[in-house]
């Protein structure tokens, strides 16, 4: 019988979340629900050198706006607790010590200035120097140090390390759920660092302890970490403990050129890479985020689930809900995903389209309050409805209906030229009209101007341009005669009036 599955996500309080560590967060949360399991986020908070104040809140914070929370966590349903590594770190020396007994590690007192001459003697001979079965039983360890002298060290408070000790000659063959079969060669790889003696350990042996004794069933992280996979794999047979299946995810790619996407990429083309905005607590610098962007955390999600994954259909807007149904490890694709920022505005705008007009005329409501400008939310809602298939964001609303709310000041040069020399005959007729109708519904408004031009014989052109000038200042906007029936008769004869009185 196969373990229930639990999931994690594991980011370092280092700074801001970068959108591919959301996506990582996303990926495995996907996961865990399609197959009925629990994600878990764990704080992974030992190098406390890098620790940045607000971090760790930032990446609830970003997950929680997302919809993609997890399970467990600290202060969450801490079954398996505490959930910051920091507050776990007497389990790891009882572990690395266990490694010690049975013989996969050992301790090493080389200096750092020892090993970073044997780096340079190796690079001037065109090696690379690989602290490994190649030179350990040469350097100052307890493998070449009798067991007196180690004790008497480390009671003396000598500073030493606790190395992994790899197995030699040995091709590990491995399986990822993304990558399918992959193949280790164990001498060309390095004994890693497991504990420090200032009591910490590294990020592998705290990794793959927490990961066993939180019972995660698979690990999901990005490709970065491919590299670690064999070390990880040998921890787990080092301690006896059956190991997780793993998946690799792929790199998010610049838009342009190659690598990974950084936020220099975002400076420099103008997105964002982190999920809400940031400011550097050291620097004080401010970096944007999807959120204060106008981005809505549907569109976030849904671009980012099609970042190296595909549903093998011709799909692409996806819900949460449906996410969860349709996602399957084994379609996410092995090469790197190049990052769209103007597809991602594309999935912004469709979402936004969806959005409930009350909902977003409510958010506008407390902008137009800070211009000056109180209307009734029925009305505010309408303008929404009328506007928002030109949008892309909330912040656009106000450039695209400004005229429901206050007359034009000015006219667009270009446009201007609809005013012609007969145009004011014309548009007092128009006023004229437009005083007569009783029934100031748009449908009637339209009816009645149309019937009006026809008996008279008057062009389209002569009269829709100039009256969408007037009313408007551009010839942009929504449906003239909608515009009209909201603005109301006596507002839409004073602007016509102004109109003709500015281009006499």
């Amino acid at each position: 019988m196969s373990k229930p599955v639990r999931v994690r996500f594991a980011p370092s309080p280092t700074g801001p979340l970068h959108i591919g560590g959301v996506r990582t967060a996303l990926f495995n949360y996907l996961f865990a629900k399609k197959n009925g399991g629990t994600f878990y986020l764990r704080v992974e908070d030992t190098d406390q050198n890098r620790f940045v104040p607000g971090a760790e809140k930032y990446i609830m914070e970003s997950l929680e706006w997302l919809g993609i929370a997890p399970d467990e966590t600290v202060g969450k349903n801490e079954k398996f607790g505490p959930y910051r590594q920091s507050e776990r770190k007497h389990l790891y020396k009882e572990y690395a010590d266990q490694l010690i007994k049975s013989g996969w590690a050992y301790y090493a007192f080389d200096s750092a200035e020892k090993l970073d001459e044997l780096r340079k003697i190796d690079e001037a001979n065109g090696k690379t120097f690989i602290y490994n079965h190649s030179n350990r039983e040469h350097l100052d360890n307890s493998l070449t140090v009798d067991a007196v002298e180690v004790a008497k060290r480390i009671s003396a408070g000598a500073d030493y390390v606790i190395r992994f000790k790899t197995p030699v000659g040995e091709i590990l063959e491995l399986n990822d759920m993304i990558r399918g079969d992959v193949k280790f060669d164990t001498n060309l790889l390095d004994d890693k660092v497991l504990f420090k003696s200032d009591g910490m350990p590294t990020y592998h042996l705290a990794n793959i302890v927490d990961d066993h004794l939180m019972e995660t069933s698979h690990v999901i992280r990005g490709e970065e970490w491919l590299p670690s996979l064999p070390l990880h794999v040998l921890l787990y047979r080092a301690f006896g403990w059956e190991a997780p299946k793993f998946a690799h995810l792929p790199l998010i790619l610049k838009p342009v050129g190659n690598g990974k996407l950084s936020k220099r990429d975002g400076d420099k083309l103008g997105f964002p890479v982190f999920p809400l905005e940031w400011k550097d607590p050291v620097s004080g610098e401010t970096s944007s985020g999807y959120r204060e962007k106008g981005f809505l955390p549907e569109a976030v999600i849904n671009f980012l689930a099609l970042l190296g994954w595909s549903s093998g259909t011709d799909q692409e807007l996806f819900t949460l809900d449906e996410l969860v149904n349709v996602f399957d490890l084994s379609r996410v694709n092995k090469a790197g995903a190049k990052f769209d920022p103007e597809k991602n505005k594309w999935f912004n705008h469709q979402y936004f389209q969806r959005a409930d007009n009350a909902v977003l005329a409510k958010d506008f409501s407390h902008e137009l309050l800070q211009k000056g400008i109180n209307k009734p939310i029925d009305f505010v809602t309408e303008v929404v409805r009328l506007v928002k298939e030109r949008a892309t964001f909330a912040s656009e609303l106000w450039d695209l209906s400004a005229f429901f709310f206050e007359a034009p000041i000015a006219y667009d040069e270009k446009a201007s030229k609809n005013f012609k020399p007969e145009t004011e005959d014309l548009m007092q007729q128009l006023t004229v009209v437009l005083e007569n109708i009783l029934d100031f519904s748009s449908e009637n408004i339209e009816n009645t101007v149309k019937c009006w031009m026809t008996e008279n014989e008057i062009g389209m052109g002569k009269i829709m341009q100039p009256l969408r000038l007037s009313l408007v200042g551009s010839l942009k906007g929504p449906h003239l005669f909608d515009i009209i029936a909201m603005i109301g008769k006596e507002e839409t004869i004073t602007r016509i009036n102004k109109a003709i009185e500015n281009f006499k």
